[in-house]
């Protein structure tokens, strides 16, 4: 290769690099790889509106009873009359107890009544017979009395072997250990062959009516001020709160609203949190009492500014936007925004008014003062799709400009 030729190839390598660094240059100082104008910014004018928002709380499901199944005599279980998680009634077997030592109770106590009777019986006519005697002057008065006081005495025996009678009876009954309402039973830590007292640490299942269930939640004091500060009976206050929403612990939503019908009356110190509990119809039994999900309240919002989150500068911890004066410059402002955070958007609750005009891009470029030309968002998204078009179709001496 000779000299003239090693040249041009040198030459136009370079030419190429210049080329390609231009391009670089120009794609880095442009957002999108698109440069709109060194003094152009996106400018949006702000106002206030009413925005419905909603803030979820961890709950608890329960049922509107979880009753405690537990044994009223001691024994062994013979029999298990229904499977753990089973829908029962109220009043339906759900163990048996060994009946037979209250069987023989129940037969004994019979036997017992049976014989207070016939000494009843013979002590009435024992008494009878002293009362004419008595009345014919032949026996004393003690011999009477001592007739009746005899009677009066079986009489009591035979109220007592009775009472006996129905203890005995309920404890025989007692060996079938029922539902005491309508629901779902729990599991059974005892089994066949356990033996069961009234004292055992553990009941032997837990009834839950979950028809309907309950769900317990809690919100700060602050908050329950906002919803309640109107006045008002306790009643009245509940009747006004919205309705509320179950997040179920696979992220879905419950098909049903349910109402907020209970507010605790003492605030936990610990926590500075107050208990309320909502109301959900479980028509097609998918809620279990112990679940867990969110309750989704909704609020709403008065005047308030929404803005681009891209619209601000974080400072230590305070958020700052650059409000356009009328000479065009713009200052940095202050601003106060809510928690609720999107990812997207601000919630302004101070710092602006309606009719301010803030930037929305570009914002890390700015300074306090400083001059900048206005453009509408429309404006700012036409220049960027026509520089789109113009890259795409090779026009590179229009693309970038």
């Amino acid at each position: 290769m000779n000299k003239r030729m090693l040249k041009i190839t040198l030459l136009g390598q370079i030419s190429l690099f210049a080329v390609g660094m231009s391009l670089f240059t120009a794609c880095g100082n442009s957002q999108g790889g698109m440069k709109l104008g060194d003094n152009e910014f996106a400018v949006l004018s702000v106002s206030s509106t009413t925005s419905d928002q909603s803030t979820s709380y961890p709950a608890t499901i329960r049922g509107t009873q979880d009753i405690e199944v537990r044994p009223q005599v001691s024994g062994f279980i013979v029999k298990l009359c229904v499977d753990e998680g089973a829908t029962v009634r109220k009043g339906q077997a759900l163990f048996q107890i060994d009946p037979t030592q209250y069987a023989a109770a129940v037969g004994q106590a019979k036997a017992a009544v049976e014989m207070a009777k016939a000494n009843v019986s013979t002590l009435t006519l024992t008494e009878k017979n002293k009362k004419a005697l008595f009345d014919q002057k032949i026996i004393s008065d003690f011999e009477y009395q001592t007739a009746v006081n005899q009677l009066m005495s079986a009489k009591a025996s035979l109220a007592q072997a009775e009472a006996s009678l129905v203890s005995a009876s309920q404890n025989l009954s007692f060996c079938t250990v029922t539902s005491p309402s309508n629901g779902v039973v729990g599991t059974f830590p005892y089994r066949i062959g356990s033996l069961v007292s009234p004292s055992v640490a553990q009941p032997l299942t837990t009834v839950s009516e979950i028809g309907d269930v309950y769900v317990y939640f809690s919100m700060t004091e602050k908050e329950l001020l906002r919803l309640t500060k109107a006045g008002g009976t306790l009643k009245e206050q509940l009747e006004k709160m919205p309705a509320v929403q179950l997040q179920l612990s696979d992220g879905s939503l419950y098909h049903t609203e349910g109402k907020i019908d209970a507010v605790s009356g003492v605030i936990d110190q610990s926590t500075g949190s107050v208990s309320m509990r909502a109301i959900f119809s479980n028509d097609k039994n998918i809620l279990r009492s112990g679940g867990t999900g969110n309750i989704v309240f909704p609020y709403t919002m008065d005047n308030i500014i929404m803005i681009p989150q891209s619209a601000t500068v974080e400072i230590q911890d305070k958020k700052f936007v650059f409000v356009l004066q009328s000479d065009n410059t713009v200052k940095n402002t202050e601003i106060r925004v809510s928690n609720l955070d999107d990812g997207k958007d601000y919630l302004v609750t101070n710092g602006l008014k309606s009719g301010d005009k803030i930037v929305i891009e570009g914002v890390q470029k700015l300074k306090d003062g400083q001059a900048i030309e206005p453009i509408t968002p429309e404006q700012q998204k036409a220049k960027y799709d026509q520089a789109l078009k113009d890259q795409h179709d090779g026009n590179l001496k229009t693309a970038f400009n």
